[in-house]
């Protein structure tokens, strides 16, 4: 049961992450690789912030803006200076390593900073009598479900509706008069914060921020992705932010389960990796069979 309980709650502060990777992939049409930049970027912030005595609620706000800057970076390469999509989050991905060694090291460039005897955003429930589990699965929650709120409140206005008429087709928004360059620029932002508030708040779950945390995050947020998509649908925008943050509580359980079974945690990303080629796979799949039983069918309506 504490392992379930805490796959949940670490579900739902990556399902944070899963909304930004969400909106470059699905919103955007673009894969953006500098989440995995700027997912430990946020995480460094925070740390830094708060084992220097900041607040941890503020020092998780500054581990946002850092994320909204990290998105500006890559929007800026790719709509000002014509670099491609692909291309420029790899960049940013690439500085967030030496900027984020800064973070947490200033000049000795440190590769992780831990966060022991300090207070977290979890520690006001912890003292209330929750355990780690319990106040990390209520700071998931709410933290998922403001995002979500938001997210689904903006891309109902004007603004959010032309970000995702960018990504859907770019030619039409440009004949309004719309600026797609700074529509893009706004979705990149909006994604990488979200994306480093997720940092930050695994970064305060897991005791330490390290250097590492970003490797693969993209492939995890894809997984989880795709897992929702698969499982819950995508018949509407409210439909696709509740299947992204429960394919990322699903993925997450996944993962707890199969380590519980025995298998090596060398062997996660590899797994990561073949689930989300199957999950990618699932459409060819289904017309192939679909085809099959056409085929299949067809005798029997020439014998009648």
């Amino acid at each position: 049961m504490s392992i379930l309980l805490s796959a949940i709650s670490l579900g739902l502060l990556w399902a944070v992450m899963v909304i930004g990777v969400y909106l470059t992939y699905r919103i955007l049409d673009v894969a953006d690789l500098s989440v995995e930049g700027t997912l430990p970027l946020g995480a460094a912030v925070a740390a830094r912030l708060i084992s220097g005595g900041i607040n941890p609620w503020a020092a998780t706000a500054c581990a946002l803006l850092s994320g909204l800057a990290g998105g500006l970076v890559t929007g800026l390469l790719h709509t000002k200076l014509k670099i491609p999509a692909l291309l420029s989050g790899i960049l940013t991905m690439l500085a967030m390593w030496s900027v984020n060694l800064r973070v947490m090291g200033g000049s000795l460039g440190r590769s992780n900073t831990p966060l022991l005897r300090v207070d977290t955003v979890y520690t006001a429930l912890g003292s209330m009598g929750l355990g780690k589990a319990y106040a990390s699965l209520v700071v998931g929650c709410l933290s998922v479900l403001a995002v979500a709120l938001i997210i689904y409140w903006f891309f109902g206005t004007e603004l959010g509706a032309a970000i995702r008429a960018t990504g859907s087709n770019p030619n039409m928004v440009r004949a309004q008069g719309v600026d797609t360059s700074v529509m893009i620029i706004l979705g990149l932002m909006i994604s990488n914060g979200l994306v480093s508030l997720s940092g930050a708040l695994i970064a305060q779950y897991q005791g330490f921020s390290d250097i590492q945390m970003g490797v693969g995050s993209i492939v995890i947020g894809l997984a989880s992705l795709i897992i929702g998509e698969v499982l819950f649908g995508t018949r509407s925008f409210k439909n696709s932010l509740i299947s992204v943050i429960l394919g990322a509580v699903v993925y997450r359980i996944i993962i707890a389960l199969v380590l519980k079974a025995g298998m090596n945690p060398n062997d996660l990303k590899l797994f990561t990796a073949i689930t989300v080629a199957v999950c990618l796979s699932m459409p060819m799949f289904q017309s192939y069979l679909g085809t099959l039983q056409k085929s299949a069918r067809a005798p029997g309506k020439e014998r009648v």
